[in-house]
């Protein structure tokens, strides 16, 4: 019994020296490495891509206009929440909590907006195909803004400040009277009776004047854009090397973790290019939010887009149809169940906690749940056990850390307009 004993503490020993021993830091990349970790420098992100659908959207009044409304508090039900309630710039446009609550508790995680003007579909499910349409969506949202879109229209063009924005950027002032009417074609039962009463002619006109808010509101987030990490010094170096501070340099355990995440832990494989993010969506077997069924997720998100009036191709666009390439060819099979979005990993340390429902604690948590790749739920999940010691995951901790780093985007957009 004595020599059993003895094995089994032998062994254990052994196990724990394995996991626990300091991995060998080859430091050393390989002129394939070397090339991949050049592409994912801030240095390869490409000139932000135009929106067709939005021909405000790089605009500087309609940026002014959109600043001002995403702070704007009476833009919602109780005059309490604006966008930036959930999306703080001080947290990089996240807000700290598992799931958003705006007028109530929403059923998803807020997502980080930095760098997401680059992004083709919005939301963890992409059921948005602009910022402008996936900014119009919260205002509606009941646990968001719960405001419907007549009211928005109304409180917009009655305050004379942006009014007078609002007609430099998108010309005539529509004749409208809202008095108090609340009516929306997606409210409660009365706000959609009320809707139906409308005519047509002012129907469009206050669609049009809620789509002109969005692009307003997208032309001031297109502005949100990650800001150079040491990671980004590091990976310039390789190529060209430059002269730079001890704390721009990445030590020996960063790098290890870098090698570890376009190497044995995968991670590149969606979460590439400047951004971290290939903007696709994937499941990977997180588990539902508490007391939900396990959600569909972009399978069902590429059909409401298509439904969306206000998507590329809907009247509200400024696009050509042959434009909206993105939702004309949308990929919508059955293994997109459960799917959700890739997010951007900049400034990963500052949007805890992790994915759609918000279910992951903290960097390591995600680490390990990538490490076992448990079964999903719903279709099949795409990642799979990585086998990584307990010291590969602390340095891959330690690379993830070093893609933080304040802002790119002026300071003057980070806070609310003086009033």
């Amino acid at each position: 019994m004595k020599k059993i004993l003895a094995l089994i503490c032998l062994v254990g020993t052994g196990l724990l020296a394995w996991n626990y021993a300091p991995s060998p830091l080859n430091i050393e990349l390989s002129d394939a490495e070397k090339s991949l970790v050049a592409s994912l420098s801030l240095s390869a992100l490409e000139k932000l891509p135009s929106d067709p659908s939005n021909s405000m959207a790089d605009n500087p009044l309609a940026a002014q206009l959109g600043h001002a409304l995403f702070f704007d508090t009476t833009l919602s039900g109780n005059n309490s929440v604006a966008c930036a309630t959930c999306h703080q710039p001080a947290k990089s446009y996240t807000d700290g909590r598992p799931l958003a609550v705006g007028t109530a508790m929403g059923p998803r995680h807020t997502p980080s907006l930095l760098g997401i003007a680059y992004s083709p579909w919005f939301y963890w499910d992409g059921r948005k195909d602009s910022q402008w349409a996936q900014a119009l969506a919260p205002l509606e949202a009941s646990h968001e803004h719960n405001i419907d879109r007549t009211q928005v229209v109304k409180r917009v063009l009655e305050n004379p400040r942006y009014r007078e924005l609002y007609a430099q950027i998108f010309g005539d002032i529509p004749q409208l009277e809202l008095k108090d009417l609340s009516a929306s074609p997606l409210g409660d039962a009365q706000q959609q009776l009320t809707w139906q009463g409308i005519e047509r002619a002012d129907q469009d006109r206050i669609n049009t004047a809620f789509a002109n808010i969005g692009k307003a509101l997208a032309a001031y987030q297109r502005k949100i854009i990650p800001g150079r990490s040491k990671f980004d010094d590091y990976a310039d170096s390789l190529e060209k090397p430059i002269a730079t501070n001890s704390g721009s340099r990445l030590t020996a355990e960063e790098i290890a973790g870098l090698k570890v995440f376009i190497g044995k832990g995968q991670c590149v494989t969606c979460h590439n290019g400047p951004l971290f993010t290939n903007h696709e969506f994937h499941n990977t077997g997180v588990m539902p939010v508490a007391g939900e069924l396990p959600p569909m997720a972009r399978y069902d998100g590429v059909r409401i887009a298509r439904l969306d009036p206000f998507n590329c191709l809907g009247n509200f666009s400024d696009a050509k149809a042959s434009e909206c390439i993105e939702l004309r060819f949308a990929r919508d099979t059955n293994d997109l169940v459960g799917a959700q979005k890739t997010p951007t990993l900049r400034n990963i340390e500052d949007t805890a906690p992790y994915m759609h429902g918000g279910q992951l604690k903290t960097l390591e948590e995600v680490i390990s749940h990538y490490n076992n790749a448990p079964t999903s739920m719903l279709s099949h999940n795409e990642a799979k056990p990585l086998g990584l010691r307990r010291v590969e995951s602390q340095q891959l901790l330690a690379f993830l850390k070093t893609l933080s780093a304040p802002l790119a985007t002026d300071s003057k957009w980070l806070t609310a307009p003086a009033p």
